[in-house]
């Protein structure tokens, strides 16, 4: 009853959506919608300054200078200005279509009296309906896991132990996934990840754990927090080995892999899920994966996590939101709805190291998730671009002015932004 009822749900929802698109385009210029607002050119550097010297006498193959060249790097640096591809992966995803949630468009705070009445309905079927039923289920879901695996933390480590952690932490992942209203869909479950093995995921918000976690129990590794997030840490440790480590200390940071090469070596062990990004992308595109976690060894079981962002927006913007406030968000939403896809295990090949390893599970990822695969690292979320960048740029100009042959892309090389 519960699936048929979330489908129908879903369904009229979509209908609503749709007809609240149609009366927005109606009253609006179409040109407003168009969906970027700028057009890069592709190609590499060498490419692009030759089109900029088609009309001149010097050749970009004979190595000289040209005042021309200095064009390339204005216009990059206004495009990124105008429309960066990088930071705009930390805040949430432009709608095309509005969702019935918000004003997102403070000019049209009024379009119709039949969609205003419409949205005010929403409001109140969200609010005073769903969120009440969610909140509740949340408040049980959550005090059972932090008082359940307490109490199971003081039992010895034995097989009655471990089949207690699974079953309680499958029980309350499953009960906060009913109180987010979670609609999931998993696809290819015959490539699950199995004990022993490391599974690795693109990362959008903390409910990620929930969403893998309600087909199957995982061991996690993870920033450690504060607040509601690190009273529910530190009680999940008491009755799994999850291993929680500070990003900042290089010395917790050499005790994970030393831990987790010690869990893959347990062939009984849970697997364990780890988000390499090491922070939180919008779900649009994935970002650099952090080698280390393919420096362990075992085999790789990746999983690809995509949300409809039609129904609510799942991804958390840390710096915006804390916990609670994100959770409340979640629960306000018209529901979460998600596509799980289980790829099929992948190992190292012969010859290649971890970092094309790495890149070879975030571009299957992106492709099965229909992401954008990029090579710049996530952690330029909270810091400053690296020197390495311009250099880079730098280095690439230069091999063309002097006559040597310039690389073919213009990406900076994952060498230099390991973590």
């Amino acid at each position: 009853f519960e699936r048929h009822f979330s489908i129908i749900f879903n369904v009229l929802h979509l209908k609503i959506s749709d007809y609240a698109t149609h009366s927005v385009i109606y009253l609006c210029c179409s040109s407003l919608l168009f969906p970027g607002l700028i057009q890069r050119e592709g190609g590499s550097m060498e490419q692009e300054m030759g089109e900029l010297r088609r009309y001149r006498t010097q050749s970009i193959s004979r190595g000289e200078f040209a005042l021309s060249d200095s064009f390339y790097f204005y216009r990059k640096g206004l495009e990124s200005i105008v429309d960066d591809q990088v930071t705009q992966r930390f805040s949430s995803e432009e709608l095309v279509s509005w969702n019935l949630l918000t004003r997102t468009n403070h000019n049209f705070h009024y379009i119709s009296l039949r969609l205003t009445i419409i949205w005010g309905l929403g409001v109140i079927i969200r609010y005073c309906v769903l969120f009440p039923l969610r909140i509740t289920l949340a408040i049980i879901g959550i005090s059972w896991l932090v008082i359940g695996t307490t109490l199971v933390g003081f039992l010895p480590n034995r097989r009655v132990k471990n089949w207690l952690s699974e079953l309680v932490h499958l029980m309350c992942y499953r009960i906060c996934a009913r109180g987010l209203s979670a609609t999931i869909q998993y696809h290819n479950k015959n490539n699950k990840p199995q004990k022993g093995g490391i599974c690795v995921a693109n990362h959008t918000s903390p409910i990620d754990i929930v969403i893998l976690a309600n087909d199957g129990c995982y061991a996690m590794v993870g920033q450690s927090h504060s607040g509601l997030m690190g009273v529910i840490q530190r009680s999940m440790v008491r009755s799994c080995p999850h291993v929680w480590f500070e990003r900042s200390e290089m010395r917790d940071r050499h005790a994970v892999t030393s831990r987790l090469r010690a869990h893959v070596a347990a062939k009984r062990n849970l697997p364990i899920l780890i988000f390499p990004e090491g922070t939180c992308i919008n779900n649009t595109s994935v970002m650099m994966f952090k080698k280390g976690s393919f420096e362990i060894g075992g085999t790789i079981y990746p999983v690809a996590i995509k949300y409809d962002p039609r129904f609510g927006d799942a991804f958390w913007n840390s710096a915006k939101y804390n916990m609670v406030s994100y959770l409340l968000r979640m629960m306000t939403s018209w529901a979460i709805v998600v596509n799980v896809w289980y790829l099929p295990p992948m190992t190292r090949q012969e010859g290649e190291d971890a970092t094309k390893f790495a890149n070879r599970v975030k571009s299957a990822i992106a492709h099965q998730g229909g992401l954008l695969d990029m090579a710049w690292d996530g952690s330029l979320k909270r810091d400053k671009v690296k020197e390495e960048f311009k250099e880079h740029q730098q280095k690439m100009y230069s091999s063309m002015v002097v006559g040597t042959k310039a690389r073919n892309s213009q990406e900076p090389h994952t060498e230099s932004t390991k973590s």
